[in-house]
């Protein structure tokens, strides 16, 4: 017999093109042997291209969707991607500060196109990277954030190597092949979900992040070649 997987929440937006936020997140979990639940947080009209439009899903819907999760299914990981606002932001560091909790802290996305305020900003440093067992910021999002959250970071997107900080331990350097691709759409939002399944089934912070970035080092290996859309194509995530 089987057994029950765990489950991994990824609280995010929508990619109509299929790349990125909540489907990137929930292929990732298929593809590891989680259990992927979703709270959307936004609505966007995005392809290869860019985004066209963001609708952000109220406050107010967002937490019966956090509810429903919570309380019926006991995710062991959380997985946020872009939570569109400083009330959203709020509601899961105070929600889900006692699980596993990977924060990708969604604020530009590839195209250029900003996706959170400096509201949004401030909270997720009054609030939510505080509780986090783990950030992934890119170079741009370490940037608008800064560096000093007291809770560990793994910074990704810069050369063939990511760096895992944590609070009072030196600097762990973690080298991983770097693709030579274009079709990147996506490849954060899977490393960050790709980084809560593996902690869900049980891996040490460095050997989730290890297991994260293989992952998708593979991954964009496999799609090197495709052709999907007119401009930066997708991670394939199961295939």
């Amino acid at each position: 017999m089987n057994a029950t997987p765990p489950v991994v929440v990824t609280i995010a937006g929508t990619d109509s093109g299929g790349a990125a936020g909540v489907a990137a997140d929930l292929t990732t979990f298929a593809a590891l042997g989680v259990h992927g639940a979703c709270v959307v947080t936004a609505v966007t009209a995005q392809d290869t291209l860019g985004v066209r439009a963001v609708h952000p899903v109220p406050p107010e819907v967002v937490e019966a969707q956090l509810d429903a999760v919570l309380e019926d299914l006991d995710p062991v990981a959380v997985k946020t991607g872009m939570l569109a606002d400083p009330a959203i932001v709020a509601l899961v560091a105070r929600r889900c500060r006692d699980r596993l909790l990977v924060v990708d802290p969604v604020l530009v996305a590839t195209s250029g196109a900003v996706l959170a305020g400096p509201a949004v900003v401030a909270a997720y440093r009054e609030h939510l990277l505080p509780v986090a067992t783990v950030s992934t910021p890119n170079p741009d999002e370490d940037a608008v954030l800064g560096r000093d959250h007291g809770t560990p970071v793994l910074r990704t997107g810069s050369g063939a190597a990511d760096v895992l900080e944590r609070p009072g331990l030196a600097p762990l350097v973690l080298p991983h092949r770097r693709v030579d691709t274009t079709n990147d759409h996506g490849s954060g939002c899977t490393h960050s979900a790709a980084l809560a399944a593996r902690l869900a089934l049980g891996d040490d912070l460095p050997a989730a992040a290890r297991h994260a970035a293989a992952f998708v080092g593979e991954r964009l290996e496999r799609g090197r070649t495709w052709r999907l859309g007119r401009g930066r194509g997708s991670v394939p995530h199961v295939l």
